[in-house]
């Protein structure tokens, strides 16, 4: 046996042919006119066996340059944070890593506690009300507040910051296609949304802003004076944000936002090749039963037991398709349990010394690109991404720092024109002093 997880013999072929009554492959084929089945040869290589085949994988998993071998600082939306020991330990034992959806509640109790502690320490860190159980990413998540926001106050317009991540911003455009949504997007002053426009576009029509806190650029965008814009003319005010962040500023929903969404990548998933990761999708008690996906709620049995069941769920596969508020059909249960017990592990006060962390060294960082003659061309407060401008394409700075072990920041000239040769840079907790100094030298040395 060449393929361990290919077990069918020629044995096993001649049994369930003749137990559905053919005689060979080919006669399972042959209502297909001969005229339009293929004659040739598949371009693909011959078949090898399993320690060629893992020798020929190993090398190509080689060419990668992965966060271990490399230090990396590059951000905008997936990050390179610390990962307790534990979570990857919690998440391989086979009743969590084998769990597709709790449908039986009297045999999932263990994990649906999991997805009801995620669900109590994403509200805790947005300041809202009910959180629920995970959605498939914060891109998605993002557009599920844009279409629960024009379903609630039924109006077709949604004003977008040029601020939020590219992605999402190509996500919510492509769902609101659908229920035929008008999306205008908001420009930008200073690397955060233009407040004056985005006065002058808000109207009675207007269904949800949508800004990203802290936004792509790492910027931190004013949402004290953004909440009564947004909630003039009755519409609702929708945040993305980076939920490390919240550990150290103040949370959404103590500026009056409606809706909290964003991906929880950054408590204890890793990177991953950009996934998969999970969303959060958190909103105040008033939008309890429009919340897409499904919510874990905690119950007493008749024996006053504390236990745990799927409650709210409001979804297609539950009620009627023409009543459902989503088509989420499930949720990210096992990065959930990834952040959940990363959370856990870091606790409160670790949280927060980690946020405070990433804002102090992705400072440092700034300064010394400053001292070293680097423009950079926003002055707001930032938490752990800051731009910095290069007098080279950022496609060649970057491949220079990959020859010296180094992944270089995003090149912001793939999705905004106006800043060609520009570069964010990401600088998490991981990073060193001599990583930092490490990164500017290096740059340093190509915009000399």
């Amino acid at each position: 046996m060449l393929h361990r997880y290919l077990p069918m013999t020629e044995d096993d072929k001649q049994q369930m042919l003749k137990a559905i009554g053919v005689e060979s492959i080919d006669e399972l084929f042959s209502d297909i006119p001969e005229s339009v089945r293929f004659k040739g040869e598949y371009r693909i290589k011959q078949a090898k066996s399993e320690p060629e085949l893992m020798k020929e994988l190993a090398a190509l998993a080689a060419q990668n340059a992965d966060l271990k071998s490399y230090t990396s600082f590059l951000g905008a939306g997936v990050y390179d944070h610390y990962i307790p020991v534990v979570v990857d330990h919690v998440i391989s034992r086979s009743e969590f890593y084998t769990a597709y959806t709790p449908y039986q509640p009297e045999i999932s109790q263990g994990e649906l506690q999991a997805i009801f502690e995620f669900q109590t320490m994403i509200c805790e860190l947005t300041g809202m009300d009910v959180a629920n159980s995970s959605m498939y990413d914060g891109g998605t998540a993002l557009a599920e507040a844009a279409l629960l926001s024009a379903a609630h106050t039924k109006k077709k317009k949604v004003l977008l910051s040029k601020a939020v991540h590219p992605e999402y911003r190509d996500v919510v455009n492509t769902y609101a296609k659908g229920p035929g949504l008008e999306v205008v997007e908001i420009p930008l002053q200073n690397g955060v949304t233009d407040l004056e426009t985005l006065k002058k576009e808000m109207n009675d029509d207007v269904a949800c802003v949508i800004v990203q806190y802290p936004n792509f650029f790492g910027q931190i965008e004013p949402l004290k004076e953004m909440e009564p814009i947004a909630h003039s003319g009755k519409g609702m005010l929708v945040v993305a944000s980076n939920p490390l962040a919240l550990g150290g500023l103040t949370p959404p929903g103590a500026f009056g936002a409606d809706i909290v969404v964003g991906d929880a990548q950054p408590f204890g998933i890793p990177a991953q090749f950009g996934g998969p990761h999970c969303g959060y999708f958190a909103v105040k008690s008033a939008l309890m039963r429009k919340i897409p996906g499904r919510l874990v709620g905690q119950t007493t049995d008749e024996e006053g037991r504390r236990g745990f069941v799927l409650t709210l769920q409001a979804r297609e596969q539950h009620i009627r398709r023409d009543k459902a508020t989503s088509n989420i059909c499930s949720n990210q249960a096992l990065n959930a349990l990834a952040a959940s017990v990363a959370m856990t592990a870091l606790g409160k006060q670790g949280v927060k010394e980690m946020a405070l962390m990433n804002i102090q060294k992705a400072h440092y960082a700034k300064n010394a690109f400053v001292e070293r003659g680097f423009t950079v061309p926003f002055t707001g407060p930032f938490f752990n991404e800051f731009v910095i401008k290069v007098n080279k394409p950022v496609r060649e700075v970057n491949q220079r720092l990959l020859e010296k072990g180094i992944i270089g920041g995003y090149d912001l000239g793939r999705d905004y024109p106006e800043l060609e040769n520009h570069m964010l840079v990401a600088v998490t907790e991981l990073r060193t002093k001599e990583e930092i100094d490490m990164l500017v030298k290096e740059l340093g040395d190509c915009h000399a």
